[in-house]
C-alpha cells in the first residue's frame, strides 16, 4: 500500500499557500535512541539557535504564520502550539529536547534545525487514507489521560489530520494520538512536512531530502519515496 495525504478544499480556502510534503519508508528499523540520535538533536538546537540569533522561536516568520493559521480556525497559538515551535521552545530551554526513540530524534531533528513542523505515523498503523480536513466535531480521537484511554472529539472546524478510523492529529499537528505513533517496533513510516509561506516550496523539499538521507543513514536499505509538494 502506498500513502498519498489529501488536504480538503476547506482547508485551502482557510489558509492559502499551505504546501506538505510527505515522505514514505519501508524497512526501517527503530530502536531507544542512541548516542548518535543525542548528537542530531544537538546540532539541530545549534542550527535553531543560529537561525533565530536571539528571538523567541514565535518570532520567526515562519512560526508567525502558524499562529495565524491557528488562530483562523479558532485556536489559540500560544497556548496550544503547532508541533515545530512547541520543540523549538523545548531545545531553547535547560530541558533540551526529549529523546523518544531513534525514528522520533531522527524526524524531530530536522523539524527543529529547519523550524518546520514534522510528523510521523506508523504507516501500518494507518487505515485508509491520511487526509487534512475541518473537523465536524464528531470525529473520535483516542488519546490517554490520567493513565486510562479515553474519547474525545475535536472542536467543530478544526483542522485535523485524521484516517478512516478517525483523528490521528490533533488542531493541525499540535497533539499526535498513541494509535499511530511510532514506536520501537515501528517498521514503516509516513512522514509528513508542513509549511506556510514565507517558507517556499525548495525549503520544505530540502528539509524532505534531508529526512529521507537520515532514515536511509539509520536504516540502511530502506525504501524511502519522497512525494513533491503539493
Amino acid at each position: 500500500m502506498t500513502f498519498v495525504p489529501t488536504v480538503s478544499d476547506e482547508v485551502r480556502t482557510l489558509v492559502p499557500g499551505f504546501t506538505h510534503v510527505a515522505v514514505e519508508a519501508h524497512g526501517l528499523v527503530n530502536g531507544p535512541s542512541t548516542e548518535e540520535s543525542f548528537a542530531l538533536l544537538d546540532e539541530a538546537a545549534r542550527r535553531l539557535a543560529v537561525r533565530l540569533d536571539g528571538r523567541a522561536p514565535h518570532e520567526d516568520p515562519h512560526m508567525t504564520a502558524w499562529r495565524t493559521a491557528y488562530t483562523a480556525f479558532g485556536s489559540k497559538p500560544s497556548r496550544t502550539r503547532n508541533s515545530a515551535e512547541a520543540l523549538a521552545k523545548r531545545a531553547l530551554s535547560d530541558a533540551g529536547l526529549p529523546r523518544i526513540n531513534l525514528l522520533v530524534d531522527v524526524y524531530n531533528a530536522v523539524s527543529v534545525a529547519r523550524l518546520i513542523p514534522v510528523g510521523g505515523e506508523d504507516a501500518d498503523r494507518v487505515q485508509g487514507t491520511m487526509r487534512l480536513v475541518r473537523a465536524t466535531g464528531q470525529e473520535d480521537f483516542v488519546t490517554v489521560a490520567g493513565g486510562e484511554q479515553t474519547v474525545e472529539h475535536p472542536d467543530p472546524g478544526e483542522v485535523v489530520w485524521c484516517d478512516d478510523l478517525g483523528v490521528t492529529c490533533r488542531r493541525w499537528n499540535w497533539r499526535q494520538g498513541p494509535r499511530t505513533r511510532l514506536t520501537e517496533e515501528t517498521t514503516s513510516g509516513l512522514f509528513l512536512l508542513e509549511s506556510l509561506p514565507p517558507t517556499t516550496s525548495d525549503e520544505i523539499e530540502e528539509a524532505a531530502a534531508e529526512l529521507a538521507a537520515l532514515l536511509e543513514k539509520f536504516s540502511p536499505g530502506a525504501r524511502i519515496t519522497v512525494r513533491p509538494a503539493a
